[in-house]
């Protein structure tokens, strides 16, 4: 069933989760990077590979947040309905 655009309302809740989802992501964004260079920067200390991992890690949950935090505020914008199981 098609909604008339003007009975459409944003959900303040989920919108404000979407901003904090966002806000997670923006960290990881920074954090990621910081990691993995410092990975790169100590190649021949113990804790190379360990810390490597843990930049990757950074990165694809940065990538992850994203597209979630994308997903939360465009169900908050255009209100679609959950689904039913």
């Amino acid at each position: 069933m098609v909604q008339d655009v003007r009975t459409m309302k944003t959900d303040k809740d989920l919108l404000i989760k979407g901003v904090k989802h966002f806000a997670y992501t923006f960290l990881l964004m920074f954090a990621a990077p910081v990691v993995i260079w410092q990975a790169f920067k100590n190649q021949e200390h113990a804790f190379y590979i360990p810390v490597l991992i843990l930049g990757l890690v950074l990165a694809i949950a940065a990538i992850a947040m994203g597209f979630y935090s994308v997903h939360l505020m465009m169900n908050a914008l255009f209100n679609t309905p959950k689904k039913k199981k």
